[in-house]
């Protein structure tokens, strides 16, 4: 249910008790009471006698809900036999909670009328008709589930065998053209090079066959003859040596 259509809706609310409440006594214990008023209505705990800083209640009481108005008054009092009540501190129960979430289980602070802390007072709020914040979102998205893997066949067939007209246009020359090579093509051409104004060879190279073949044959023999000599006296028997036999 909207908290927008509130009127007339029972809230429950539970006053637990008090806790490091101002002590308004100087020689006795004081007996201190909670007061709450929402709208026009009003309700008053049991004093609890003795109760002195941290009373305690556990009472229960049920308010009718005005639409547009979102909290309620209260007030903690020490309770006089002889003199007037003793006020100890007061503040205000904000619904916001309650009313979108059902429940409110929280303690409220007190506050003297010069604005000093004067203790706090727990209170349990309980709406049940009030619309639970997972009903109020959208529904969560589904569990993830991984994709079925694909089913293949165990023996596939052999694709059909490509035809000799394609549809796709022949290929082009392509767009970019690439500048002609610096270097020459390989292997390179003999008139390319230019020789030496200086040969580094001989006019003759290459030599001739080794070993050089001899000039005339046979060879002179050895030792050579004799030849007449102006300071040797010639031989008795010129001619070749030795002489011959007679």
């Amino acid at each position: 249910m909207s908290t927008y259509a509130i009127q007339g809706q029972p809230l429950e609310v539970t006053v637990i008790g008090c806790t490091k409440l101002k002590d308004t006594e100087w020689i006795s214990r004081q007996d201190p009471y909670v007061l709450l008023e929402y709208g026009s209505t009003k309700f008053r705990t049991t004093t609890c006698t003795d109760g002195g800083r941290n009373p305690t209640f556990q009472e229960k009481f049920v308010f009718s809900l005005i639409e547009g108005l979102r909290e309620i008054n209260v007030a903690v009092w020490n309770s006089n036999t002889v003199t007037y009540d003793d006020f100890i501190g007061n503040g205000k129960i904000q619904l916001a909670k309650v009313l979108s979430e059902g429940y409110d289980d929280s303690a409220w602070s007190l506050q003297t009328k010069t604005g000093r802390h004067a203790g706090e007072v727990r209170l349990i709020l309980h709406f049940a008709t009030a619309t639970k914040p997972s009903s109020s979102f959208t529904p969560s998205a589904p569990p993830f589930q991984a994709p079925a893997p694909p089913h293949v066949p165990v023996y596939a067939t052999m694709p059909p065998p490509p035809s000799h007209t394609t549809a796709y246009p022949p290929p082009t020359s392509t767009p970019y053209s690439f500048p002609p090579s610096p270097f020459p093509s390989y292997p390179p051409s003999s008139v390319a090079y230019q020789t030496s104004m200086y040969s580094p060879y001989p006019s003759g190279y290459p030599p001739s066959s080794y070993p050089p073949p001899p000039l005339a044959y046979p060879p002179t023999p050895y030792p050579p003859p004799p030849q007449a000599s102006p300071f040797y006296p010639p031989g008795p028997y010129p001619g070749v040596y030795p002489p011959p036999q007679y």
